[in-house]
């Protein structure tokens, strides 16, 4: 008996189709594929080849990725010492990806296993058939990208005709065919949100008056059953409705607006009108309140759930203005929708600066920033470094809010902030940079000032 009948190769079958199409008939291309690779392995019977116990088909999975959920068992298959071949009808029903196929061979060769196609006469024990089978993949990838291209020219084809290319149609429209058709309950509705967003020049009431009247946004239920939207109005899905050109008959393609087939629901008068409002709400709130009131922790300070709090402000009659941290739900939904305080924006952060100066200050951190700074250049005094913390902490009311901010956003990673408690969560290699900056500066010191 010859040692290849003694090892017994255990062979894999792995079959795989793109689409759905034809996989309802009696024998469809799976089994036909099935059926090839036993009937290779089985002519290799005397070279000791045979069949594992199952096989590993993807109907319906595209080629194009390695998300298939047979594949992923075959490869752990593989890796756990179950297989010794891996049996293909042709290269491309195992991936049209160069990429994933190096990740594949990878995996092979640590487990010693090779695989075979059926009608290309490929093996990838041997170095010719690793040569071609690179060859039939690039050759693969390519087809692919060329069809992902034909796809995306049609259906950019298709927008500049003014089609609708798939997706959630917007408030107001239905679909019919390739086409958008108004609803004519949901075009009352969004003619109803320009009209009042004029009138009352503000989303925040808009915001309010919707939800006293119970309007929701719109509710669709996709070609896989599952229920989209519904949701009460908050200010980010006015300002969607506000800002979508669709209402005035037009198809985006990326970037670009096109002519649509679809009736416009609103007047060009009644759009510019809307946008003029928020241009001037945007530029009062982007010159004047950003410009003036800076936010120390904007970006930086969350909740205990980790949910980021955003700055926020009321002005008074008189003119003064009172900075806030609020929950980004109160500011999407209104005051008080999260059932959290708001919290005092000057408290706060005079709070967490008072901790993070104290850090500064700390004998511990000082000799630490030494230790880097000695690193970073030997010839470093330490003393010097010394004195730049303490001029650091010195001149800190001095500095401007953006020189302030800088350093803190060097320094702070995060602050978490409960009714018990203000957690600050500090950078380490911010305090490297600083190190850094301040070795930079040292050199410019006297020598009196140390001694």
């Amino acid at each position: 008996m010859s040692e290849a009948v003694k090892r017994r190769l255990r062979c894999a079958v792995y079959t795989r189709k793109s689409t759905e199409e034809g996989l309802e008939q009696e024998y469809n291309s799976i089994d036909a594929q099935r059926d090839a690779g036993h009937a290779y392995i089985a002519s290799q019977r005397a070279e000791g080849w045979i069949s594992v116990e199952d096989d590993y088909d993807d109907p319906a999975y595209s080629g194009g990725d390695m998300e298939r959920p047979a594949l992923q068992r075959l490869l752990s298959d593989v890796e756990g010492g179950k297989v010794d071949i891996i049996v293909v009808y042709k290269i491309d029903r195992l991936t049209r990806s160069l990429t994933d196929f190096s990740r594949i061979v990878d995996v092979l060769d640590r487990s010693g296993v090779s695989f075979v196609s059926v009608t290309q006469q490929i093996n990838s024990a041997t170095s010719m058939g690793r040569l071609m089978l690179n060859v039939l993949l690039s050759f693969a990838q390519f087809e692919r990208e060329v069809i992902g291209e034909r796809i995306r020219d049609k259906i950019a084809a298709s927008k500049r005709r003014g089609m609708w290319m798939g997706g959630i149609p917007p408030l107001g429209y239905d679909i019919e065919g390739r086409y958008l058709v108004p609803n004519d309950r949901e075009a009352e509705l969004v003619r109803h949100i320009f009209e009042r967003f004029v009138a009352l020049g503000s989303s925040t009431p808009l915001m309010k008056e919707l939800r006293q009247q119970g309007v929701t946004a719109k509710l669709w239920t996709t070609s896989e059953g599952s229920v989209r939207g519904g949701k009460p109005f908050d200010r980010v899905t006015i300002y969607r409705v506000l800002t979508n050109r669709v209402y005035l008959g037009e198809i985006r393609h990326w970037k670009t607006w096109y002519k649509g087939k679809h009736p416009p629901l609103i007047s060009p008068e009644l759009w510019e009108q809307v946008h003029g409002i928020l241009r001037k709400n945007h530029r009062s709130r982007g010159n004047s309140l950003r410009a003036k009131v800076p936010y120390l922790l904007k970006g930086i300070i969350f909740d205990s759930e980790g949910r980021a709090l955003t700055p926020w402000h009321t002005t008074k009659k008189s003119g003064k203005r009172y900075r806030y941290y609020i929950p980004q739900r109160d500011e999407r939904e209104g005051a008080g929708a999260s059932g959290l305080p708001r919290l005092p924006a000057a408290e706060l952060e005079s709070a967490i600066l008072e901790q993070l100066r104290g850090y500064l200050r700390s004998p511990t951190l000082i000799q630490d920033i030494s230790s880097i700074g000695v690193g970073l250049d030997p010839e470093l005094d330490e003393a010097k470094v010394t004195v730049a913390m303490t001029q650091l902490d010195a001149i800190w009311e001095q500095l401007f809010p953006a020189e302030q901010s800088r350093i803190v956003r060097l320094l702070v990673e995060k602050v978490i902030f409960t009714p018990m408690s203000l957690e600050v969560r500090l950078r380490m290699n911010g305090i490297e940079q600083i190190t850094q900056e301040l070795c930079a500066n040292t050199a410019h010191f006297p020598e009196e000032t140390v001694a």
